[in-house]
């Protein structure tokens, strides 16, 4: 991945990327016909990485530019972030594109990870750039910039999160199509964390089993279940010399919750898979 001279990163090299179902088609078909996307799942079970897996992919097959404006989402993010603002650079006001600006301008793909932190003006700047107009107007410099072909829009967020404060409305879910994403199956996270995690095999199915067995835990009531993240992370350190106990309770079990009860119960399920 690199800088572009403008803005936003190239990328160059092909992300590891592992498809679980259908949904490398189902972007490329969406680009084809200028869709917006919108990618819905639990944290760390690979939605960035799809992005940019996607982004190389396209620019591959000489449909995309291979550029991605990645825009981190939070609940001081205004509309301005995005289209852009004037500064003082020597004494005289100076017009500085956003993120979204500048994908509207060079073409790429606009990236709007966990949207649903964002201020709801961020996602009603996005309106005409998500239907047949595909433009996006910039009062403060009187200008419509209107996007070309290679333009797409994707957002993301975790469903498990939402609540009536925190979630898109739908007059904006319906300017996309939706792509499901979950915790890989077992047969395919075990290849992504010998990969990712540079350990052998056997060591991946046992961070595999550990995970599934997490995500189904009835014992106790977790926000959320042990993201493929975590499991690499664990991988990691492992590689590194730890021992796996070890290395599972501080890059799972310590930091998915801060649950005393919570801890001990994921830690008899750790010592059971590596005893």
């Amino acid at each position: 991945m690199a800088k572009s001279q403008k803005s936003g990163y190239q990328i160059t090299e092909k992300p590891f990327y592992v498809p679980i179902r259908d949904e490398v088609i189902i972007f490329e078909r969406a680009f084809s016909e200028k869709i917006p996307v919108l990618l819905k799942g639990p944290t760390g079970c690979g939605k960035t990485r799809f992005v940019e897996y996607m982004a190389y992919h396209l620019s591959k097959n000489s449909k995309g530019t291979g550029l991605l404006f990645t825009v981190a989402c939070h609940e001081d993010l205004t509309a301005r972030d995005l289209t852009g603002r004037y500064i003082m650079k020597g004494g005289e006001a100076v017009w500085i594109d956003g993120p979204a600006t500048l994908a509207a301008r060079e073409g790429g793909i606009l990236y709007l990870d966990e949207v649903v932190e964002a201020r709801k003006d961020v996602t009603v700047i996005l309106h005409p750039l998500t239907d047949h107009r595909r433009m996006l107007p910039i009062e403060l410099l009187g200008e419509q910039v209107k996007a070309p072909e290679s333009f797409m829009v994707v957002l993301s967020y975790n469903p498990g999160y939402q609540s009536v404060r925190k979630n898109l409305k739908q007059s904006t879910k319906q300017r996309f199509i939706a792509i499901d994403f979950a915790y890989p199956p077992p047969e395919k996270e075990i290849i992504i964390i010998t990969t990712e995690g540079a350990v052998d095999r056997q060591t991946a199915e046992k961070l595999a089993l550990l995970g599934n067995d997490i995500r189904n835990i009835s014992t106790i009531d977790l926000e959320e279940g042990v993201s493929t993240r975590s499991l690499i992370y664990a991988a990691r350190l492992i590689k590194q010399g730890m021992q796996p106990r070890r290395a599972c309770s501080i890059a799972i079990a310590q930091a998915i919750t801060d649950e005393k009860d919570e801890i001990a119960a994921l830690e008899v399920i750790i010592d059971k898979i590596f005893r």
